[in-house]
């Protein structure tokens, strides 16, 4: 049969054109062998030119022939295949308008046109289909040649099939917007057709680099395709069902379909396909969407999408879409809020909304506002950005405003820092455009408030009065009305007026309290016909009703009417004055309906009175809510300030720049946080710094003002606010911070003039300006010592000229300025230069010197921080700075002897002479000072000067060597860097400043050692010696002089701790502390043995001690220098202390420590003893606190599992329900696994006994909580066998256990079938846990003078578990030492090493 006379059918496979198939249904013949393809498509293109498109009606079989064997054949024949049918389709597409506009057209022509279109645009179709699909394939085969994906297309191809793609849709395109469907019969075309074109976009899309930026003319291309098909083809149900099922399966295409979607609802004008494909969404179930991810995360992509382009078209669709409001999927919920943010934001944004669009915005506000609370924080984290944008875009209504800062304020306590982070920018945008003031102080706007509500109260109260005297009296008004409303009823009842329609709300729904109303409104505005009118209709339709009911029918009809209006005229005005006796502006009289109705009526200077007090009521408003703003955004600064030290980075970040904003807004609270983020410059995040940095720039390096000298002012104004009351922490962070603004050049030079103008007083300053400008222009030489060093003599005349009084603040901060001209760091080896000195002669030392000797007799109490300063310097600065102090230190001797006078009281001449108080104060700080600092100056300047003249000698020597012996030299040198020499002597100048130390700085002949009887006599003699302050002075000056010498440190240790434990002054326990400190440090082997009394000083009563232990302690222990013993429980009850910044202390301790490998792990178990231990540990509930925070620390699967072991098994030696009650407390706050579960039922007799207790059992209930929460299916079984265990021990005790487990039958633990046994396996687990060494450890050595036999025999019978922390008692923590009692273990400290904490 003729090809023109067959039909030819769209196949759904390929193979189907293989068979033969209907009547008349066109089969291929023959597929053609792969060599006679390149002929046989020769020949179709000269039948093509001599037919044009109707050849392919002969040809098709060669087509056919290629795409079978499309992978076998050359890439050139598929080249010239794919330009010969586009040829052939765009030659077809230009004939095809003449041909359906041919009348004449014949059916068979009409059917080979028709065969013809349908072959060429198969075979084009499934020959992009094979480009596409080989393209794809070459995409995912592993790149082994090293050449690109484009690159491996093109070789494979012999093209670039990318940029062939865009032409094909466009021909097709071209093809659909022909009136083509005149082709089939009845004008109807096939669906199969529409498919066949659809089908190959579709696919198209599919592929994963679709959603490119240099494939978007592909898809462009592939939108206008299908916007033809939906707009003439009736596409939009397969359409509708093809996009919903590709947002399931491609997650690339959300983007894609959106744009195709707007479009097509745009441009096409099919709007109705965006309520199609969200009909759909909205059709699925919330619970189906939760078990599919991929599925809800393309919806949501697609909605939040499509919301941003057509929020208009969505809106109308929302209320399908609701439900899944309530589903699991957090993303959906998202997707839906983001949507309503749009709309609001790009439709429902404007004063002038219709009452229903009003409603919609506040139905979404409201919808946004309750899913600020939702369970997910993914979901409040989004809500939180969302009204960032809408107050950025000012969309957010005024009467909004309260509650969403309370919602922002709220979320600020929220435990996700994802959700803290987007409420602090919710608030700094808020702050950033707030529409009440540009300075939002409380304080400032309280004032106001209440000046403009009380002028309210009382122009309220006159509008009162003027409205009361206003009122008439409805006898006086009814009199007036009554000849003008009877002349009109006259009128009326002799001319009747036509019959006029019945209100329908009169005749159904008014009732007829709203028609007297009506009949007085009437009345009152003096329309008196209408009155009439409405009464006598009302008279016939409320028959029924007061007081309509009640009309004399012997009356005349005019007598009648008129008592019926009299009646209601009267009876409404009395009840509205009853309900309004004082005539209120608040409720509307009579009198007021006139004014009301009538404003002609009221005067000119009412009428003004009324309009004042609207705006007045407005502006109170205003300042209501100005003031309400201010208070909640004070409330967050001090929840913000709290997460300045997080340990994410972008919310301290965050929190750094919410303190500028609110600071360049003048909240007053703002200076608190400028401050406390002073100490995040010393942050290791580079990002934490930076941003102090640049905060610390926008607040002062760009100040307002109209000239340099003015920015320079305000500059150095607002810097020396920030040292009032300045700690030296804060000092110290502010010196780094300016030095690193000068070494950048960033302050100008009139900053550094002016700083000079006012330390010299060449402009007018007060003492305290002056002070802070030296102490400014110090920190600035940090950075350039130029600043100071060039003006040295200067600064000597500004703070250390002779004056009386001397202002020793001043001369105390002009000595910290000089300071930072030399370098302070020891030098190192391979510096060839000296360090900088100054002569002795100096007038600097001269200066210094004379300063610190006569203010000695002055009982001045800031002369102690100066001389130290002194001190420090000259040692710093000075040649032979024990010179000079040596002299300074007689001279103050010389004054004191001279002082020396016998008390006048005392009559009797042989009377020991008494020095002044502070007199000796003075010379034990003073010559504690002068022996610190030269300790300090031997070890580092000496000790480095030494060394780098060593140094020099040694490269002199190197130099004049033979090359033979600088080989081995070189060699031997090598050697020694590579650790390959033994441990050799230490080198000669630490053995030599070792040596003067110990033999010569505290012998005789020293100065230093002339003060020490006097010293150890006031500390040994405190009742003698009991001023506070003498106290303070001598104990630190011990202290420093035990820094010196070993020997002399070990004598007076036990004279330290002494006094560390007996003295009554917190001041000095709190310095002795520190001492101990540094002497643990400097002597570890001495201080070692007295390290319980350390940890004793972290429960004394005075919290500042308590502080200062606990930073000693956090030192010592993280620095590795004291034994981390069981006694770190005592750093952990300062996790509960009632001092915010002793619990922080605690808390930032263990955190550090937790990095420190398992040290926290191999520390609970004794910990968890001492805190549960009924003699010395605390209450339940503190217990609760502290356990909870130091197992949060407890992340590692394997010391979970250990732990939980461990701790079953302490349930056999506890010995109180209280201890039964912490063990439980601690297995729950565990983070457990499956493994640990097992490990809990292994070890289930050990604690199965004490669940008869209810928080016990409660306790295990929640881990069972735990366990079920995220157990795998096969886990679950565990679980439940778990909690019928305790359940069945909870109620009838361990026996239920055993039973349970026979009923069980075949369980996989034996079962106890004998009462012994479980004794017996609480034997073993005794044994094991006695062998455990991280729990417990064999019972210390004991002294048999202190602990006799009997106390021995007593505790055989009745033993007492120890552990391995307590090596010390009770009895050893007791002040009065003797010497028998000093410890004298000199045992080397072991530091403590990751490799013993691991597991």
């Amino acid at each position: 049969m003729s090809p023109q006379l067959c039909e030819f059918h769209l196949p759904l496979s390929p193979e189907e054109l293989l068979k033969s198939g209907g009547v008349n249904q066109y089969v291929v013949q023959e597929v053609l062998p792969i060599r006679h393809l390149p002929s046989q498509l020769k020949a179709f293109q000269a039948a093509f030119r001599a037919q044009g498109p109707l050849a392919m009606l002969q040809h098709f079989d060669t087509i056919y022939s290629i795409l079978h064997h499309f992978r076998s054949i050359d890439p050139g024949l598929k080249e010239d295949t794919l330009e010969f049918l586009i040829k052939v389709v765009s030659r077809h597409s230009q004939e095809l308008p003449a041909i359906l506009d041919d009348a004449t057209l014949s059916v068979s022509d009409r059917n080979a046109h028709l065969n013809a279109l349908k072959m060429n645009c198969y075979a084009l179709i499934r020959l992009l289909e094979s480009f596409e699909t080989m393209t794809s394939q070459i995409g995912l085969d592993l790149d082994v040649g090293g050449k690109s994906k484009k690159g491996r297309a093109k070789a494979a191809l012999g093209f670039d099939w990318e940029e062939e793609r865009q032409p094909i849709l466009q021909l097709l395109t071209q093809l659909l917007q022909l009136d083509i469907r005149h082709l089939w019969s009845h004008s109807i075309i096939e669906e199969e057709f529409v498919s066949l074109v659809t089908g190959c976009c579709y696919r198209l899309l599919e592929n994963p680099t679709i959603s490119h930026q240099k494939n978007r003319p592909t898809r462009e291309a592939i939108t206008h395709l299908l916007g033809v098909a939906l707009m003439r083809y009736n596409h939009m149900l397969s359409a509708t069902v093809k996009i919903i099922q590709m947002l399931q399966h491609f997650e690339h295409l959300a983007s894609v379909l959106v744009t195709a979607v707007s479009l097509w609802a745009t441009d096409y004008g099919m709007k109705s396909i965006v309520g199609e494909i969200v009909r759909e969404i909205g059709q699925k179930c919330p619970q189906e969407l939760s078990r599919d991810p991929s599925g809800a995360k393309g919806f949501a992509a697609f909605l939040t999408e499509l919301a941003e382009r057509v929020p208009a078209i969505l809106m109308s669709n929302m209320c399908i879409l609701l439900d899944h409001l309530d589903g699991e999927n957090y993303m959906m919920r998202n997707a839906l809020l983001a949507a309503m943010a749009e709309m609001i934001l790009q439709v429902l944004n404007s004063d002038q909304l219709e009452e229903t669009a009003r409603c919609t915005r506040d139905q979404f506000l409201d919808t946004l506002q309750a899913h600020g609370h939702d369970v997910n924080s993914f979901v409040r984290s989004r809500v939180l950005q969302l009204f960032t944008r809408i107050v950025q875009q000012k969309a957010l209504p005024l009467t909004r405003f309260q509650t969403v800062v309370a919602l922002a304020v709220g979320r600020l306590s929220d435990k996700s820092v994802l959700v803290c982070k987007n409420a602090i920018q919710l608030l700094a945008t808020f702050l950033a455009n707030n529409p009440f003031s540009c300075k939002l102080s409380d304080t400032d706007l309280a004032g106001p408030l209440q000046k403009e509500t009380q002028k309210l109260q009382e122009m309220k109260a006159q509008r009162q009065t003027v409205v009361a005297s206003t009122v008439l009296d409805p006898e006086e008004e009814w009199t007036a009305m009554l000849p003008e409303l009877t002349s009109t009823l006259q009128q009326l009842l002799k001319f009747p007026q036509e019959e006029e329609e019945i209100p329908e709300e009169l005749a159904n729904t008014e009732t007829d309290e709203e028609v007297k109303g009506r009949i007085h409104q009437l009345l009152a505005k003096a329309s008196y016909k209408y009155a009439i009118i409405l009464a006598q209709k009302a008279t016939r339709h409320l028959q029924k009703s007061e007081p309509f009911s009640h009309m004399d029918p012997e009356e005349s009809e005019e007598t009648r009417f008129l008592n019926l209006l009299e009646n209601i005229f009267k009876g409404t005005a009395a009840s509205t004055q009853e309900k309004n006796p004082q005539g209120s502006a608040g409720n509307v009289g009579p009198a007021q309906v006139i004014c009301k109705d009538k404003s002609t009526v009221l005067p000119p200077r009412q009428s003004r009175e009324k309009d004042e007090l609207v705006k007045q009521e407005m502006l109170v408003q205003y300042l209501q809510d100005a003031y309400s703003f201010s208070l909640k955004i004070t409330e967050a600064i001090g929840i913000i300030s709290k997460m300045m030290y997080e340990n994410t980075t972008t919310v301290v970040q965050e929190v750094i720049e919410f303190f500028v904003l609110v600071s360049q807004f003048g909240v007053p609270q703002a200076l608190l946080g400028v401050r406390r983020m002073l100490p995040l410059i010393w942050s290791k995040e580079p990002g934490v710094r930076e941003a102090v940095l640049n905060a610390y720039r926008q607040l002062y390096l760009n100040p307002k003002g109209d000239s340099a000298r003015a920015k320079a002012q305000a500059l150095i104004q607002n810097l020396s606010l920030l040292l009032v009351d300045a700690s030296v922490g804060t000092i110290q962070c502010l010196e780094e911070i300016l030095c690193e603004f000068v070494q950048k050049d960033e302050l100008k030079p009139a900053v550094t003039q002016l700083l000079w103008e006012r330390a010299a007083e060449k402009v007018p300053c007060s003492a305290l300006e002056r002070c802070s400008s030296v102490m400014l222009l110090g920190m600035m030489a940090r950075g350039k010592p130029e600043i100071v060093g060039s003006n040295l003599d200067t600064l000597v005349n500004i703070g250390l000229d002779e004056k009386f009084p001397p202002d020793y603040r001043l001369a105390q901060q002009v000595c910290h300025a000089i300071a930072n001209i030399s370098d302070r760091r020891k030098p190192s080896l391979g510096t060839r230069h000296p360090p900088f000195r100054l002569p002795q002669e100096h007038r600097l030392f001269d200066q210094l010197q004379k300063m610190v000797t006569k203010g000695f007799v002055l009982p001045d109490p800031l002369w102690i921080p100066f001389k130290e300063v002194a001190v420090t310097l000259i040692y710093q600065l000075a040649e032979g700075p024990e010179v000079i102090c040596a002299q300074i230190l007689q001279g103050c001797a010389k004054q004191a002897l001279e002082k020396l006078e016998k008390d006048p009281s005392q009559e009797d001449p042989r009377e020991t002479p008494r020095l002044p108080t502070y007199l000796l104060m003075n010379l034990l700080s003073l010559a504690g000072d002068v022996a610190l600092q030269q300790l300090i100056h031997l070890e580092q300047a000496v000790s480095g000067e030494l060394c780098r003249r060593r140094v020099l000698q040694e490269e002199q020597e190197h130099k004049v060597k033979s090359p033979k012996e600088k080989n081995t030299s070189s060699e031997t040198t090598m050697e020694e860097e590579l650790g390959l020499v033994g441990a050799t002597a230490d080198d000669p100048e630490a053995e030599l400043i070792r040596n003067i130390c110990e033999l010569e700085l505290l012998d005789g002949k020293q100065v230093l050692a002339t003060i020490v009887p006097l010293l150890l006599k006031v500390c040994n003699n405190p009742g003698l010696y009991s001023n506070p302050d003498l106290s303070a002075a001598a104990s630190l000056a011990l202290g420093k002089f035990c820094m010196i010498s070993a020997t002399f440190c070990d004598s007076q240790l036990r004279l330290l701790f002494t006094m560390l434990e007996k003295s009554s002054l917190p001041t000095v326990r709190s310095n002795l502390m520190v001492v101990t400190g540094d002497l643990a440090i400097r002597f570890p082997n001495l201080v070692d043995p007295w390290t319980p009394h350390l940890y004793a000083r972290l429960r004394d009563p005075a919290h500042q001690v308590r502080k200062t232990a606990g930073l000693v302690m956090t030192h010592l222990i993280l620095k590795d220098m004291v034994k981390v013993k069981g006694q770190v429980s005592e750093m952990a009850v300062l996790l509960i202390d009632p001092e915010p910044q002793i619990s922080a202390l605690a808390k930032n301790f263990f955190n550090e420590l937790s990095h420190k490998g398992n040290a926290i792990y191999n520390l609970l178990p004794d910990i968890i003893s001492r805190l549960s231990d009924p003699e010395g540990g605390v209450e339940e509930e503190p217990f609760h606190t502290i356990m909870k925070q130091l197992l949060s620390y407890i992340t590692k699967d394997k010391q979970t599992e250990s732990l939980v072991e461990k701790l079953c098994q302490r349930f056999r030696t506890a010995r109180t329900e209280r201890q039964y009650r912490d063990l439980a407390y601690c297995v729950s706050q565990l983070p457990l696994t499956e493994r640990g579960l097992r490990k809990m039922l292994d070890n289930f007799d050990c604690f199965g006994d004490k669940l008869s207790d209810s928080s016990i059992f409660s306790a295990f209930l929640l881990v069972v909580g735990k366990l079920r929460r995220g157990a795998k299916p096969e886990g679950k079984a565990l679980v439940d066998e778990f909690e019928q265990k305790l359940r069945a021990c909870h109620t009838r005790g361990l026996d239920a256990v055993e039973e349970l487990e026979v009923a069980q039958g075949g369980s996989q633990r034996a079962p106890s079938t004998t009462k012994k046994q479980p004794a017996v396996s609480r034997q073993q687990h005794r044994a094991s846990a006695t062998t455990d060494n991280d729990f417990v450890t064999p019972e210390p050595r004991r002294n048999a003078r202190r602990y006799p036999n009997t106390q021995q025999r007593a505790s055989k019978k009745k033993p007492k578990i120890v552990f391995s922390s307590d090596e010390s008692s009770e009895e050893e923590l007791l002040a009065e030492m003797t010497e028998d009692e000093t410890p004298k273990k000199t045992t080397p400290i072991r530091r403590a090493s990751t490799r013993r904490h691991r597991s």
